[in-house]
């Protein structure tokens, strides 16, 4: 795995989710394959999960990690080409990529789209111009349309807690206060469509995701029919693709509460997090024995330590290809 961007980085996605379970049970059984690398965590945007847990895991192979808040703890950066850099913009990205790329055997970068221009944000610029520049394998922690890391997470989690070989796996839209991002139902939809799961994504009209990430799911326009016999149920508020970046709707009828999980197989609750509470789900749910959010987090370490075990596999192929 030379990079990691989506779910078509992954060669096998079982196979990532086994070895992730199996880092579960032996989560220092690589600690030899980091030694002497380094890990460089770049982030244009807040983050608990993703940041704690992707230091967690590179530190559990052995490898160094160095983490910068990019315009707080460093130079604002321009990304755009051939541009005079009269305004705000003290280093172009070719530069400063290169440069991290210089110091790290490993990049991972987190940002969030504007919500503004969907061309700009789907045409994923910050991403691009770092898998350009940088000269090394690139980790996504988060990036205008996707979330890959915290899908996989996701997968893996369903596999962990499923009762049945093929669960029905429902993607809930959710009120909020905030236009929020497509990443993670975008990523989500993406992962669930190679995996063998029934699934269904249920949200107001006007939410559609658009049609790459939607793929082969059910949509559903009613949340008590598409409740109905689900194995698990993912709760994420997203702003409109069509009317992009725009809040459609804050229907309260949509928010995940014990009557409609009622209407489930006995459903399993996850969410991404951070969640606001009786607005996306009531206390009631998510404090319930079946919520599986803080399980769910917890298997973000995991996941990245597949991933990560994975790129330096890779590395070591390239740098020693007779010892393979």
């Amino acid at each position: 795995m030379q990079n990691f961007t989506s779910v078509k980085d992954a060669y096998n996605i079982q196979n990532l989710v086994n070895e992730a379970l199996l880092m579960k049970k032996t989560p220092y059984a690589d600690k030899h394959i980091g030694k002497n690398r380094t890990l460089g965590l770049l982030f244009f945007n807040s983050s608990l999960r993703t940041r704690l847990s992707t230091q967690k895991a590179a530190q559990n192979l052995g490898m160094e990690v160095m983490i910068m808040n990019v315009g707080a703890d460093s130079w604002q950066l321009e990304m755009n080409e051939g541009v005079i850099m009269n305004g705000d913009k003290a280093e172009h990205i070719s530069e400063a990529a290169a440069v991290v790329g210089s110091y790290c055997d490993i990049v991972g970068v987190r940002s969030f789209p504007g919500l503004v221009d969907r061309e700009l944000d789907y045409s994923e610029q910050v991403l691009n111009q770092f898998l350009k520049y940088t000269g090394r394998p690139f980790l996504s922690l988060e990036s205008a349309t996707r979330h890959p890391l915290q899908s996989l997470t996701d997968l893996i989690t369903i596999n962990e807690f499923k009762t049945v070989e093929r669960p029905k796996v429902v993607l809930t839209w959710a009120p909020h206060v905030k236009a929020l991002p497509q990443c993670v139902p975008n990523s989500f939809s993406e992962w669930m469509n190679r995996a063998d799961v029934d699934f269904t994504i249920a949200h107001p009209k006007g939410y559609e995701l658009a049609p790459e990430f939607a793929g082969n799911a059910k949509i559903c326009y009613d949340p008590k029919e598409a409740y109905e016999g689900a194995d698990f149920i993912y709760a994420k508020n997203w702003s409109s693709y069509q009317d992009y970046g725009k809040i459609l709707s804050s229907d309260p009828a949509w928010m995940v509460d014990a009557a409609k999980m009622s209407l489930t197989n006995n459903a399993k609750f996850m969410h991404c997090l951070p969640v606001r509470r009786n607005l996306v789900v009531a206390d009631e749910v998510i404090d319930s024995p079946n919520s599986i959010v803080i399980q769910q987090a917890g298997n973000r370490v995991w996941a990245a330590q597949a991933v990560l075990k994975e790129m330096i596999l890779t590395l070591m192929r390239t740098e020693s290809p007779y010892l393979f």
